[in-house]
């Protein structure tokens, strides 16, 4: 039995950017803090749910998403959108999976209820 290529290819991307995206999600697991070997990584959000979204809070959230999903270079991050609803944050990411070119949303809900949601 052959098997079709293109699908092949197909698939492998599909499930390599499943996973890319996955650990990125996962980084967004960890509280700024907790890696003993990296104490500067992780997410601020966790810390500042409760606080006014004003513009300075919105730029250093902007900032720790950016950095947190550039720390893996297989993407980079295209554009970020900060939005707070009645309990927590949203963010809106667009990324950009460099070795294939593709641009792809991801929305990170911080809920002070019902935790961490991706969408």
């Amino acid at each position: 039995m052959l098997v079709d290529a293109d699908k092949l290819k197909t698939s492998v991307k599909n499930s390599t950017l499943k996973y890319i995206k996955q650990d990125i999600i996962n980084n967004f697991h960890i509280r700024q803090g907790e890696l003993l070997s990296n104490p500067e990584f992780g997410t601020i959000i966790w810390d500042v749910i409760f606080e006014p979204l004003t513009d300075q809070l919105k730029n250093a959230i902007v900032e720790n998403v950016t950095q947190i999903i550039n720390s893996d270079p297989r993407v980079s991050v295209d554009s970020v959108i900060i939005d707070q609803f009645e309990s927590g944050i949203l963010i809106d990411a667009t990324l950009v999976y460099l070795t294939y070119n593709i641009a792809e949303n991801m929305r990170l809900t911080f809920d002070e209820n019902n935790g961490f949601v991706t969408g």
